[in-house]
């Protein structure tokens, strides 16, 4: 139910963050994508939407780019 209310809230509105799930192995770093931040509106939080949650390595907010495309939450189980 937490997800579903996290996803209704967040609509069709563009992330402000991307959450990527970062490993390394030796001098090489490899990001996945695992789901995405949005900013609440009195600024004092994020929603942090998971689509997996790894075990290891670390989670990384980063910016989305302005020409990647727009993450839609909208029908997601």
């Amino acid at each position: 139910m937490a997800h579903e209310t996290a996803t209704a809230a967040q609509g069709l509105n563009a992330p402000d963050f991307l959450a990527s799930h970062v490993t390394s192995k030796g001098e090489k770093s490899f990001w996945n994508k695992v789901g995405a931040a949005w900013a609440h509106k009195d600024g004092k939080g994020f929603t942090l939407l998971l689509e997996t949650c790894p075990i290891n390595g670390r989670i990384v907010l980063r910016a989305p780019l302005d020409d990647a495309p727009q993450i839609r939450t909208e029908g997601r189980a």
